[in-house]
């Protein structure tokens, strides 16, 4: 008995002793805290400190006496679970800020939190953005490569497939998967990653793809959480590489906690029934549009599993853009692409844009506009027109080039305004943008067919459309396993676009990361985007350079890339026979030069009156005098 009273003097002595932070005598679960940490330095000295924690609302008294931080009002909700702290760090240094909260009949509380200092810089040596000096590289995680097969399966979370002979389950690419590859990127000729989302996404079925947040502050597990990502970005910056992160503004997934436990009922857009998006993008700048329209496209819920913000709770908009600052201030990303740009308050992405051109000058923004019509794709970014609402956003995701441009010129039969003169007038429209330079290009992504596909697997004419796609106008962006000609279809179900690059697990019977395990069409495709790729990364006329084009007569569509330093020159030939072009009509552009390299060839030859074009492709060829 005196053995167990003095254990139990001992435990209570202890106790007493126990600092008070986090919890109080155990009887706390620890407060969740968004964002978890934040910086000194910042240009915006306004820090919005959200705590989570059951009943935290019910304290009546919030104290912060950290020097150089002002707490400037305590936000209380209908839901106790909550407190929004409005706090001014005035001139604080580096520390931990520790927040005292008490009240009449409950136990006092203290939290710590980590105010850090910022990188070096300050926002203006890092996050450098994607440029059309960038090739850019699409990868989901879950499909790529498999690094780290311990967190294939996370006990706890709600999804625990794992079978990768479906396409509607997880198969464990991770990031450490992408970090062994970076090598393989490099050689092919890539500078930028682009990922689709690496956020927790806790939900029951199709997590894959990972567009349905249920944790902003937390990478998945499955992909290998916050060291991972941070040991992926510095190795991606430690090779000469930049990180572009997806972004999603408009939803997340039903299993978000500020879903299921809301501070109150004004955080995401409520309808009486549930309500879908039109999908209607143009209600959003028609003169005559009706205002329902204009509501349901924008507010209507992108899909079932998916509740919409609404951006018009002041709560939402900072949580989301501090959010975004913190994970470029964290992380050391270099820009961001952003899912769904559409469907957002765009007065709000403005507002989210400002925030972060304002903290990091070169970050570089995209929007994906999934849109039909150049207007429409316009009105999304940085443009042109005299209209009310103005976007600060750099650039999109430019679909019109795809759908209205390449694809027609390499599935159609030329006419007056058929096949190729659809890509011809889709660039003819870049005068509806500030910056033709920042839109980004592309072939396919996660969900539209592969590009190798759309062409009926012909080697010819996919090759012709990759050549447009390094030497056009903007950012050029590959998707995952375009250089192996993956293939697949979005009927029946997206994930067919979405399989596994053979190689990225361990046993699988084909490594197509190497030249021996790649077919001879494999290798000859993959030897051509390199070769492509690489003479861009040293072209200063592709990267930066001026573009002309000219129209295009009887199916060859002929354009320039140009500066003081060199001159570019692109035949392409859509036609299914050979065709000859009589060089006389480009003289503005060919004068003086006596002389071309072949890029594909890798061998010069005197430029004559004519040059003949095989069918299906594109002669890219660097003038010299």
């Amino acid at each position: 008995m005196q053995r167990i009273l003095h254990s139990v003097t001992l435990f209570l002595f202890a106790l007493l002793l126990q600092p008070l932070s986090g919890v109080f005598a155990g009887s706390f679960a620890e407060p969740d805290l968004y964002p978890s940490s934040w910086w000194v330095g910042m240009k915006n000295k306004n820090l919005q400190l959200m705590i989570h924690q059951e009943n935290v609302g019910q304290y009546t008294t919030v104290t912060c006496t950290y020097p150089g931080v002002v707490l400037r009002k305590v936000n209380r909700f209908a839901n106790p679970n909550y407190l929004i702290l409005d706090l001014q760090l005035v001139a604080p240094k580096p520390g931990r800020m520790v927040i005292r909260l008490s009240g009449i009949g409950k136990a006092a509380q203290t939290i710590s939190y980590e105010l850090n200092a910022r990188r070096s810089g300050n926002g203006k040596s890092f996050a450098n953005g994607a440029t059309s000096s960038d090739l850019m590289y699409l990868i989901m995680p879950d499909r790529f490569s498999n690094g780290d097969p311990s967190n294939d399966r996370v006990p706890g979370m709600r999804d625990q497939t794992l079978r990768r002979d479906t396409v509607f389950n997880r198969h464990g690419g991770d990031l450490k998967g992408v970090e062994n590859k970076l090598d393989y990127l490099r050689d092919l000729g890539v500078t930028a990653i682009w990922l689709n989302p690496i956020w927790e996404n806790d939900m029951p079925n199709r997590t894959e793809h990972g567009y349905a947040f249920t944790n902003h502050y937390k990478v998945d597990p499955r992909l290998g959480g916050n060291d991972a990502y941070k040991k992926l970005v510095d190795a991606c910056h430690t090779k000469g590489l930049k990180m572009i992160q997806d972004a999603v503004y408009n939803h997340v997934g039903l299993e978000h906690h500020l879903y299921r436990d809301m501070p109150d009922s004004t955080w995401f857009h409520r309808w009486p029934t549930f309500t879908q998006t039109n999908y209607k993008d143009q209600v959003l700048f028609d003169p005559y549009a009706s205002e329902l329209d204009k509501k349901i496209m924008s507010k209507g819920w992108f899909v079932r599993e998916m509740p919409d913000w609404d951006h018009s709770n002041p709560f939402v908009q900072t949580f989301l853009i501090q959010h975004a600052i913190w994970s470029v201030e964290e992380f050391g990303i270099d820009g961001y692409r952003i899912d769904t740009y559409a469907y957002n308050d765009l007065a709000f992405m403005n507002r989210c844009n400002k925030a972060l051109y304002d903290e990091y000058p070169r970050i570089s923004i995209f929007g994906e506009t999934w849109v039909h019509g150049v207007i429409n794709q316009a009105y999304f970014c940085d443009n042109t027109f005299r209209i009310p609402f103005r976007s600060n956003l750099q650039a999109t995701t430019d679909f019109q080039t795809l759908f209205y441009g390449i694809q027609p010129a390499c599935t159609e039969k030329f006419g007056w305004t058929e096949g190729v003169n659809k890509l011809y007038t889709t660039l003819a429209q870049d005068v509806v943008y500030k910056d033709p330079m920042r839109q980004v290009i592309f072939l396919d992504n996660h969900d539209i067919a592969r590009f190798y596909s759309v062409v009926g697997e012909d080697t010819s004419k996919y090759k012709m459309a990759f050549a447009w796609l390094l030497t056009c106008r903007g950012i050029p962006q590959m998707y995952y396993g375009n250089e192996i000609l993956m293939t697949g279809f979005t009927s029946p179900n997206d994930g067919y676009v979405r399989q596994d690059f053979p190689g990225g697990w361990e046993g699988d019977p084909q490594n197509k990361f190497t030249p021996g395990g790649r077919t001879e069409k494999e290798n000859a495709i993959f030897n051509y985007i390199r070769r492509l790729a690489q003479f861009r990364q040293g072209s200063s006329a592709i990267k930066t350079g001026r573009f002309m084009q000219f129209l295009p007569v009887d199916g060859v569509y002929v354009y320039f890339r140009y500066d003081a330093g060199q001159t570019v020159m692109c035949l392409m030939n859509t036609n299914d026979q050979l065709s000859t072009v009589n060089l006389a009509r480009f003289e503005e552009r060919m004068k003086g030069f006596t002389k071309a390299f072949d890029v594909e060839a890798g061998a010069e030859f005197a430029l004559e009156a004519q040059i003949r074009l095989v069918p299906h492709s594109t002669l890219v060829l660097e003038l010299r005098k």
